[in-house]
């Protein structure tokens, strides 16, 4: 056998196994919502019951009308108004059972989507950094909402369509044993297909739903970065590398969608086929029994050759619908994967809470590195008393934003320790840890709320005044009066109208109204101007004045009044001091110094 035979022979039965596994967990999904199925499933049972009784009504009616001799119209006329109300009653318990199952379905898809959402939050860094943000958006979002849409489907027409099968049979059965035994041998030939198709269909529409997810990651990374690309004129590659992924969708889709339609017109044939065996059966019966005393009516006939109309056609609706489910299985295939992943090592259960620290911050012995077989930072020592402000500086890639993650338990060590107020790190809830820290990205990020709020966001109890204060300290008073609606003004995050320098600006003014024990600003003043670079350093300096500081710096300006500045190089401290003893050694850090300001 060839080694793509055996791959796919390999992959047959763990495709199996997933598959079962996602029915499983589906089918638990559905438990909180047991009372709004069952009343689902009653009212079906009804509306089933309801249509079944038409055709009997209907084909007495065409025996009163076909009867010889007089035709008897009050007979007729009361069999119609029968057939009005069980048709009003059997669309009511039809739009009920619309409720129910819509309940039941989008409050399962709700649910799965704020299990999503929670999961997100206690997934480690780690994950989020090496996963495309937009496949997780698409998992979300679509995968969730694509598998709702299968569920619904499910439960409107295969309970629905099960009950009608079931139940027709029974009736056709009292009517006459022979047609119903001819109904009963030909329409397996419809579960035999939508079977054979489904199971192939299964993992079609799982790959779909992946590259689903990279187009949607593809978009956001480009959409993100489209200034940069139009700036190098990359729009020719980002379209080509576009078309490449939506080109692979569109077979994919194409190959799923060809496969999944095949089932309609197959059962529809087989359905024809029956109905007219069904046909040529009831009429030699009503032939040859005219005159007998089981005579064979028309209007059996009739009954009859409805009955197959409903019997079949649950087969084709289901046959449709199993296709869907399969779309819907693949999706929810991903969704658990996304729920199942390893979420940050939870605080330990004797975890202290850190309280207020003093501001005492010591690394020992550290090593960490994101892969094992690329190290970074060995063996790094530490120790900053409180009220200190450290520098880090170095060229990029030295470990500087990788020393904040580790301070901040964004990651953990993987050598020696981290300790605050001499309490190690991870004997401490994170909680209590990074409320002590205030922290100004390069990145800034606000939400979509009002100005007002995204400054409280650290402090939600703050005061409208002590909010002023931390604007006009941040040097961002004056133009948020500017906007329409100053402090009221919503924001539109990422989208907002606001410069570059203005965001930072306004992430400045949250920290300083945190007023955090500690600081950490990494590249906290890089998208301002030099004049209002100054100013902020003065009101830095203010905050700064008894709480541990920690500053990543690419401009050693904003750094020449540091108490202690550590200049990093391949994940190791070279060298470490002020600013004139630094420079006094002629070392590496005098030359990133005279890179700066060399003519």
């Amino acid at each position: 056998m060839s080694k793509n035979g055996q791959s796919k022979t390999k992959r047959a039965p763990e495709q199996k196994s997933v598959r079962k596994a996602t029915l499983r967990r589906v089918l638990s999904l559905l438990r909180p919502y047991r009372a709004l199925i069952l009343l689902s499933a009653v009212l079906a049972l009804i509306a089933t019951a309801l249509s079944l009784s038409l055709p009997i009504l209907i084909g007495r009616a065409i025996d009163l009308a076909a009867a010889p001799g007089a035709v008897d119209f009050p007979g007729i006329f009361r069999l119609i108004g029968i057939s009005a109300a069980a048709i009003l009653l059997c669309a009511l318990c039809n739009f009920l059972v619309g409720v129910c199952n819509n309940r039941a379905v989008y409050h399962i898809a709700a649910d799965l989507r704020a299990q999503l959402f929670g999961k997100l939050q206690r997934l480690p860094l780690s994950y989020l950094d090496a996963h495309p943000q937009g496949d997780i958006v698409s998992r979300t979002v679509n995968d969730t909402a694509e598998f709702a849409d299968g569920l619904l489907l499910g439960f409107t027409q295969i309970f629905t369509g099960v009950l009608t099968i079931l139940a027709t049979f029974v009736f056709m059965l009292l009517l006459d044993w022979k047609i119903a035994l001819t109904v009963l041998l030909l329409t397996p030939l419809s579960l035999l297909v939508a079977r054979f198709i489904g199971r192939h269909t299964y993992e079609m529409f799982r790959e779909r739903s992946r590259i689903t997810g990279e187009q949607t990651a593809y978009i956001d990374e480009t959409l993100s970065g489209e200034k940069v690309v139009l700036a190098f004129g990359g729009e020719e590659d980002a379209v080509r590398r576009f078309d490449d992924v939506n080109d692979r969708l569109g077979k994919c889709s194409l190959r799923a969608v060809f496969f999944s339609s095949l089932v309609n017109p197959t059962t529809r044939f087989v359905n024809s086929t029956v109905y007219a065996a069904v046909a040529f059966v009831g009429s030699l019966t009503a032939i040859l029994t005219v005159g007998g005393a089981s005579a064979f009516s028309v209007g059996t006939l009739v009954t009859m050759l409805a009955y197959t109309n409903q019997y079949t056609k649950p087969f084709n609706e289901i046959s449709g619908v199993l296709t869907e489910l399969e779309n819907a299985l693949a999706c929810a295939a991903r969704v658990f994967a996304l729920l199942d992943e390893s979420e940050e090592i939870p605080d330990e259960k004797d975890a202290l809470d850190l309280g207020e620290a003093g501001g005492r911050v010591e690394l020992s012995d550290v090593s960490f590195s994101y892969l094992p077989e690329q190290r970074l930072i060995e063996d790094l020592s530490l120790r900053v008393s409180p009220g200190e402000k450290i520098a880090i500086v170095g060229p990029t890639g030295c470990g500087k934003t990788t020393l904040i993650n580790l301070l901040m338990r964004f990651y953990d060590v993987k050598g020696g320790a981290v300790l605050v107020d001499g309490q190690d790190i991870r004997r401490v809830t994170r909680e209590s840890l990074r409320r002590n820290y205030g922290m100004v990205l390069q990145e800034t990020w606000l939400k979509t709320a009002t100005v007002r709020e995204n400054l409280a966001f650290g402090r939600p109890d703050a005061t409208d005044g002590e909010i002023v204060a931390a604007a006009k300290a941040a040097h961002a008073h004056a133009f948020i009066m500017q906007l329409p609606d100053g402090y009221d003004t919503v924001l539109g995050g990422a989208d907002s109208d606001l410069s570059q320098g203005q965001r930072q600006l306004l992430c400045i003014a949250r920290v300083m109204l945190a007023r955090p024990t500690m600081l950490i600003l990494d590249e906290a003043t890089s998208s301002i101007d030099t004049r209002t670079e100054r100013q902020i350093s003065r009101a830095f300096s203010e905050m700064m004045q008894g709480r541990t500081s920690f500053i990543v710096a690419h401009r050693l300006s904003t750094i020449l009044d540091a108490d202690l500045i550590l200049v990093m190089r391949d994940g190791r401290v070279v060298e470490q001091g002020r600013h004139e003893e630094l420079l006094a050694k002629g070392g590496f850090y005098a030359k990133l110094y005279h890179s700066q300001f060399s003519a």
